[in-house]
């Protein structure tokens, strides 16, 4: 199946976010505009808001409408690349703090995470994991024991071997966190325009000088790219070369239920987060799908690395996706509606084989979830570059522009602390992280290239 069109701005197949209000007409000039209002737009916004900036958020559907409400809801240190660690920790810190500065309840709980694990190949790529990083970076992970592992699941029908536990890892709620994110920046004086695509850039002597609209220009110095899966379709416009892929992940929602799973669980089937309204937000641990698109031939040398050696986590289709991406245009003019106007919100099908085997598989290790009800099945497009490690940079090539995007499933947890680096490169500051591992120049291939990509 492929994706839906939406036209209006309320998604389809999820809850959708709470609103956030439009209270602002279009400014004629703002010291920076940031192009998409989920995770990382916002936080961005509301860290340069912070120093002085007069800031507006651009959507081209409704804040958080795409995968910053789709996600599984995790903040997670564990587990994570080493280069993304430090970061993660920036957030950590961030989202302790999210009931505070946005006045409501995010659902943010450190409720913990732990991977449990039924075979001896997941115990031992968890323990080189945890042998590697955890001391490294100061973490409070540890491995645990058969015994303390049953603990996480009560009644657990499944001998676990062991797993790796993180106390203070925690989770939030997507559809409520964005949402009270942004109106809390609209009351720093940040304008969030909803229903508002950037067509284009406006250039000036060789650097960003403003943005176009479908309402018109915007004035500004610096413009900040966070489009998430759409972020490729608009640098390859303005002659950016930026490799990026999307890959669907299929996730559910249950009804309430009392199971006495607090923890978040994640084994290789699927993975389990509760919720303040006492339901489960459950979704495959490791499967998504990776549908054939006309980029990924275009980028098969890029991927080809990353589909050789993580081939088990994609299911690899050809479908209807591939012609809907297809009929979208890859250039257009700045009086010309763009693919942006054509569709609103993202919105893909959930796979629901995939589904399917990831409810069975919960049911099957945890009798405790046996008859319970499934309320909201819903898909996501995660936004994965090449290295699985997002883009938080400057564009050398383009005075003015920057871009935070290709999160590779990692945006939620990490939206905040981005944010913030984002803010500190755009300001010229120290920044709070190393941020060399997300140059966006590791995958620059000049002009050239871009043209023809």
């Amino acid at each position: 199946m492929g994706f839906v069109f939406v036209h209006s701005i309320t998604p389809t197949n999820m809850p959708a976010p709470t609103p956030v209000p439009d209270i602002q007409d279009q400014p004629k000039r703002v010291d920076v505009v940031i192009i998409g209002a989920g995770i990382a737009g916002i936080s961005t916004a509301i860290e340069l808001s912070k120093r002085g900036l007069r800031v507006a958020v651009c959507e081209k559907g409704i804040v958080a409408g795409e995968q910053s409400s789709r996600n599984w809801g995790w903040c997670r240190q564990m587990g994570r690349d080493p280069r993304e660690l430090p970061l993660m920790q920036v957030s950590m810190q961030l989202w302790r703090q999210m009931h505070q500065l946005t006045g409501e309840d995010v659902g943010y709980r450190e409720c913990g995470i732990v991977y449990l694990c039924d075979t001896q190949s997941q115990l031992e790529k968890r323990q080189n994991w945890f042998d590697n990083y955890a001391s490294e970076f100061g973490l409070s992970s540890r491995m645990i024991s058969p015994a303390e592992s049953h603990q996480f699941t009560p009644d657990a029908a499944v001998k676990w071997l062991g797993g790796l536990y993180t106390p203070d890892d925690g989770r939030a709620e997507p559809t409520l966190a964005v949402p009270a994110m942004a109106r809390a920046a609209q009351r720093t004086g940040v304008i969030v325009l909803q229903n508002c695509a950037v067509r284009t850039l406006v250039r000036q002597a060789g650097k960003v000088s403003g943005v176009i609209t479908e309402q018109g220009e915007i004035a500004c110095d610096n413009v900040v790219l966070t489009g998430g899966a759409w972020s490729r379709r608009f640098c390859h416009n303005i002659g950016i070369a930026l490799p990026q892929l999307t890959v669907i992940n299929s996730v559910m929602r249950t009804e309430p239920i009392k199971t006495g799973v607090d923890t978040s669980v994640s084994v290789e089937d699927f993975a389990i987060r509760k919720r303040i309204d006492g339901g489960y937000t459950l979704a495959h641990g490791t499967l998504s799908v990776a549908d054939i698109m006309p980029d990924s031939f275009r980028l098969l040398p890029d991927y080809w690395p990353l589909l050789r050696d993580e081939w088990r986590d994609y299911k690899i289709r050809l479908g209807q996706r591939f012609l809907d991406e297809a009929r979208l245009k890859r250039r257009w003019w700045e009086d010309e509606i763009s693919p942006f106007e054509l569709v609103r919100i993202l919105d893909p099908q959930p796979n629901s084989s995939i589904q399917t085997a990831c409810l069975h598989a919960l049911k099957k290790a945890l009798p405790v979830f046996n008859g319970v009800q499934i309320t909201e099945q819903w898909g996501g497009a995660i936004d994965v570059t090449p290295d699985v490690v997002p883009v938080i940079s400057q564009v050398d090539e383009l005075e003015g522009f920057f871009i935070a995007t290709g999160f590779s499933g990692h945006g939620f947890g990490l939206g905040p602390g981005a944010g913030r680096l984002m803010s500190e490169i755009v300001c010229g500051e120290q920044p709070c992280v190393d941020p060399e591992p997300f140059r966006y120049q590791r995958f620059a291939k000049g002009r050239a290239y871009a043209l023809s990509q």
